[in-house]
């Protein structure tokens, strides 16, 4: 645990100099310009681009008619406004319904970059960065809403957004993925799939062959529930460039064809055993599959290493997904 602690304060002592970084490059010149300041900026870490992850938004904050700023945040403004009225909606949209308030959204993709701590398959940093930009979109009121949710974010509320400055990077969140993984478990004890997923690379050809996080990047959340305690959650995440290699083949397929469509696939994706991570983690692969492939070791027909059967054994025996 004191090793945990201690890389959350050191992930800590880093964001300072991130933050600053973001704030003098532009977005305009790519990520490949942001990883060669960061890499300036902290010469001890060799960040590199895993993946980028855009079409998302979150609620901005209030234009008037002349573009000036009412407030940063819609949610905020929204809550003080009906506390004043002692929560009644139809006095509050009746004080605002003839003024022109627009509402904003921050439209963005989120950047992760990658650098290696150790050998250990969860040994390494992952840094968020987020490029957004503000744009402005519907008119508050204007849609008669009936609801707060109709208000601050109606269905089809977008229109035509127009944008209120440039795009800029901000800093989201920096994790030893190792640590973060150790407070899940701090939290549960039992492992949940991701655990049970890195446990499986490090057992089979592909931690050999290349590290985890070359192929696969980890989006990690955490909130408070009602009682005020931490609650972790852990998705992978593959960086490949489209989707997953076709599979095309069919439930009684088995022997040498198999093989060949097993090795097709994991060279396509670019290491051994792709087919079964994704099998964990996707629709690529279907599990019959791993039945499948265990049926052909037990018959003799071992185009896979031992340790990799022994994975395949061992999720047949207690099936995850990811």
């Amino acid at each position: 645990m004191k090793e945990t602690l201690a890389w959350l304060e050191y992930c800590k002592s880093l964001s300072p100099a991130i933050v600053e970084t973001c704030a003098k490059v532009a977005v305009s010149s790519g990520p490949g310009a942001l990883v060669k300041a960061l890499r300036l900026a902290l010469p001890e870490w060799k960040f590199r681009h895993a993946l980028s992850r855009g079409g998302w938004y979150r609620l901005g904050g209030i234009l008037d008619s002349q573009g000036q700023r009412v407030s940063d945040s819609l949610e905020s403004w929204v809550e003080n406004e009906l506390d004043q009225r002692d929560g009644d909606f139809g006095q509050f949209s009746d004080d605002f319904a003839d003024q022109k308030l627009f509402a904003t959204r921050l439209v963005g993709q989120t950047h992760y970059l990658v650098a290696s701590a150790d050998e250990s398959t969860d040994g390494f940093l992952q840094l968020e960065i987020e490029d957004l930009q503000e744009v402005r979109v519907h008119q508050l009121f204007a849609n008669e809403p009936g609801t707060l949710e109709e208000l601050v974010d109606p269905r089809g509320g977008a229109g035509h957004p127009t944008a209120v400055g440039l795009p800029f990077y901000t800093f989201r969140r920096l994790h030893h993925i190792g640590a973060f993984l150790r407070r899940m478990l701090a939290q549960k004890p039992e492992p949940a799939p991701i655990h049970r997923m890195l446990d499986d690379w490090s057992k089979s050809s592909a931690s050999s062959s290349t590290a985890y996080y070359n192929h696969w990047v980890i989006a990690t959340r955490e909130h408070l529930d009602r009682y005020h305690q931490p609650v972790f959650r852990a998705q992978p995440i593959a960086t490949l460039a489209g989707d997953a290699p076709e599979f095309d083949t069919s439930p009684d397929t088995s022997g040498l064809e198999l093989s060949e469509a097993l090795t097709h696939f994991d060279r396509q994706t670019g290491y051994p055993m792709a087919w079964y991570f994704h099998m964990l983690t996707s629709k690529a692969i279907p599990h019959w599959v791993a039945e499948s492939v265990v049926e052909d070791s037990l018959a003799g027909f071992g185009y896979l290493p031992q340790r990799d059967v022994d994975v395949v054994c061992g999720w047949l025996h207690r099936p995850y997904s990811v």
